[in-house]
């Protein structure tokens, strides 16, 4: 296990966590306008889904040069934009995909990494 992304990690929490943390330290949260909360609310998660976006999308090889990779993830990823905009549950949508992806890998029909 590579400790490579650890200080990456540190830093995104660094960056995404006072924006999540706004509603419950900030006295008053309730009184800005609305549009200014969802955007607050809304950071946290669009930094995830652009990290999961990339990992999705992008591949390493050895070299250590970046190409597209079209996969078997982009069912998950298309059954959790399914799940997410019919059921309006991040949860159950991102549970699914992983039940998914886990369940291609376990089948052979994908590799692990």
């Amino acid at each position: 296990m590579s400790t490579e992304l650890v200080p990456l990690a540190l830093l995104m929490g660094l960056a995404t966590y006072p924006f999540r943390a706004i509603p419950l330290l900030a006295s008053g949260f309730e009184r800005l306008p609305q549009g200014v909360r969802l955007y607050l609310r809304l950071v946290g998660p669009a930094i995830l889904a652009a990290l999961a976006a990339v990992n999705t999308m992008v591949v390493v090889d050895l070299a250590r040069r970046p190409s597209f990779h079209l996969g078997p993830e982009w069912l998950a990823v298309g059954l959790c934009i399914a799940v997410v905009a019919a059921r309006r549950s991040l949860l159950i949508g991102l549970v699914l995909a992983a039940a998914l992806i886990a369940a291609i890998r376990a089948l052979g029909l994908a590799p692990i990494g």
